[in-house]
């Protein structure tokens, strides 16, 4: 590969027109030199912002574009095994947003294209494994710092949810952070779901069954529970206690700034996940534009893509039957050893 990694964007939405800055602006080493887009007029207005770069409305288009030797997805989740599939036809590296697919049938395929090529080069956008506050944790409980962990105590709040948001992205889209960070902070798989719901807030809109408390079991005897409120109205929080035999750690309660002024102390409230996680995701694409240069995968792979999705689905299973769900999932390739 040349010096300078070109890369080929797939969907120029928020996520995907932020990725576009990102790497223009913040990190070295990678240009885009193509971007993909259904909506012909805003992936137009994306790559005429860019030196060079092409535009088309075809993701296989822009994959096969000149140039290209990395492809970051960025689309809905149900197009981007089809985009993840072209990517890799060309052995190209790929960052594929989460949900890696929206089902676990099809992250096996993706994990099946893999085998046949012999090579991992699919990275999943858990952008969390990059977060300064949750690599120290993931520090300490590796050290043994707090003994063995028993209880995992997290809480994701958003301020409200965007007009198209359903009941069921509130684990697939929202929870499933969770579920990743929980199983690389414990080193453990996720074996059983229950979700519980109280009376929906009135923030929520009409049928969003909004907070919800979602309990995981692990592979090692822990416990994680997960706050979901994506209409708290306060603001955007991620926090995480992990608990053990022999202390506690939590992270997410950081502040910048406290001011204390006119007999009142208090700071500000982060409002959207783009500023809390803006360092992780210069860290994400700077570690995966440094592992693609050299053909590697830097962070979570298609099997975490796969675990993520096969827990999603039984806590689905089990939010719409008010019962413990067990998670099934296939036994662990090689090559994700």
């Amino acid at each position: 590969m040349t010096s300078t990694l070109g890369i080929a964007v797939v969907g120029t939405g928020r996520m995907g027109a932020d990725h576009v800055r990102r790497i223009g602006r913040t990190v070295g080493g990678a240009r885009v030199v193509a971007v993909a887009d259904p909506d012909g007029d805003r992936v137009k207005a994306v790559a005429d912002a860019l030196d060079g770069a092409s535009a088309h409305t075809d993701p296989a288009a822009a994959i096969a574009a000149p140039g290209v030797q990395a492809v970051l997805i960025a689309s809905p989740g149900p197009a981007h095994e089809e985009a993840i599939a072209h990517a890799l036809a060309r052995q190209l590296p790929v960052l594929c947003e989460k949900p890696l697919t929206p089902d676990p049938e099809g992250a096996l395929r993706v994990m099946e294209a893999e085998r046949r090529l012999g090579k991992r080069l699919v990275q999943v956008g858990f952008m969390r494994r990059f977060d300064a506050e949750y690599v120290r944790l993931k520090e300490l409980l590796d050290a043994g710092g707090i003994g063995r962990p028993l209880f995992l105590h997290c809480r994701h709040r958003n301020a409200s949810s965007p007009s198209f948001f359903t009941s069921d992205m509130l684990i697939t889209d929202s929870v499933v952070h969770e579920v990743d960070a929980a199983r690389w902070l414990l080193g453990q798989e996720v074996t059983a779901v229950s979700v519980l719901s109280p009376r929906p807030t009135s923030a929520a809109p009409e049928g969003l069954r909004d907070p919800r408390l979602v309990l995981l079991e692990t592979s090692g005897g822990a416990v994680v529970d997960v706050e979901i409120f994506v209409n708290c109205g306060f603001g955007y929080q991620v926090r995480c206690e992990a608990v053990g035999e022999s202390g506690s750690a939590q992270i997410g309660d950081g502040h910048a700034m406290v001011v204390q002024s006119g007999g009142r102390w208090g700071g500000e409230i982060d409002q959207d996940f783009t500023v809390r996680f803006a360092d992780a995701y210069d860290r994400q694409l700077r570690s995966w534009v440094a592992g693609a240069a050299r053909g590697r995968v830097a962070g979570p792979d298609a099997w975490d893509g796969y675990a993520a999705a096969a827990v999603s689905e039984a806590g689905l299973t089990a939010a719409r039957s008010g019962v413990r769900t067990v998670v099934e999932m296939a036994e662990r390739p090689a090559l994700y050893r």
